[in-house]
């Protein structure tokens, strides 16, 4: 008995020491340099630099005005995606579970923007915006469509809102849909028995049984929300200025870009991390008591 099980832990170990290798080495490693050059001024290049404490992190926090700017937009563009993303999915799976016989055109439809990359989706809208919605208000006089998309910083923001939403809905709309396959037919039936109306049923009976579903989605949305950067880059650039400049980029200028701070540029990559952990964990939290209770 303790040779099988020993053979058994040999042969998971097998399985698992080549991907915790590739872990280390490419992501905890990189991740645990990231946080320690956080705390000095290294330029990325330079093999001299200092170590500073957390200066990188008060001037980024107080007297960095454009990171700050980039903060409140993010976490802007965060709120509403997890409201408005995680509700479309949802009112789409609850569209497509009630039509039987078009089900699969729909759900197949609906993900298949899903399957473009997010960069080439912003450059087709960027075309869409900036050339067939002017020139459809010209031709249909809805000149209400005639808007500085990606120059008005009032405006990009919600056609940033758009491009991310048309992406990414698909794929939550596949979890919600898988999960309310798995709520039982019979408890429906029960309910209906008992009077509830097709939208008591949902909100009592559907929604509570897929709520392991929601915790999903709500965690896949929050983390690349905060982590936006394609579908930006390929609308506004951040522009007009830095208007619409998310976290990431302004990570990426303060590195690469213009100013080579490298070590600075890390100390924000590590206050985005934090803010994401703690997100995170608040979500998880609060959502994994809503599946306990339900």
């Amino acid at each position: 008995m303790e040779l099988k099980g020993s053979k058994k832990y040999l042969s998971l170990a097998a399985f698992v020491t080549p991907a915790l290798i590739l872990y280390t080495l490419f992501l905890l490693i990189p991740t645990i340099g990231g946080i320690y050059y956080s705390f000095t001024d290294w330029d990325g290049l330079n093999q001299d630099y200092n170590f500073i404490g957390f200066g990188n992190f008060v001037e980024a926090l107080r007297d960095d005005p454009d990171f700050l700017h980039s903060l409140w937009f993010t976490m802007k563009y965060v709120v509403f995606m997890i409201v408005l993303q995680n509700g479309l999915a949802l009112l789409l799976a609850v569209f497509i579970e009630t039509r039987r016989r078009t089900k699969g055109l729909f759900r197949t439809v609906l993900f298949m923007p899903n399957m473009i990359s997010i960069i080439i989706s912003a450059f087709m809208w960027t075309f869409v915006f900036s050339q067939v919605l002017p020139q459809l208000a010209v031709k249909t006089g809805l000149m209400f469509l005639d808007q500085s998309y990606l120059g008005d910083p009032k405006v990009s923001f919600f056609s940033i809102l758009i491009v991310s939403l048309w992406n990414g809905v698909g794929y939550l709309m596949i979890i919600y849909l898988a999960a309310m396959q798995g709520v039982p037919q019979s408890m429906k039936e029960a309910a209906m028995i008992d009077g509830a109306t097709p939208f008591q049923s949902f909100f009592k009976v559907t929604l509570p049984m897929i709520a392991h579903a929601i915790t999903i989605c709500l965690f896949l949305t929050l983390n690349n929300a905060f982590k936006v950067y394609e579908v930006v880059f390929g609308l506004t650039g951040g522009g007009p200025g830095r208007a619409t400049q998310v976290i990431t980029m302004n990570i990426y200028e303060e590195a690469f870009s213009n100013n080579f701070r490298y070590g600075y540029a890390n100390a924000k990559s590590v206050i985005l991390f934090v803010m994401i952990l703690i997100f995170t964990l608040i979500q998880i939290k609060m959502t994994k008591k809503r599946e306990v209770e339900a």
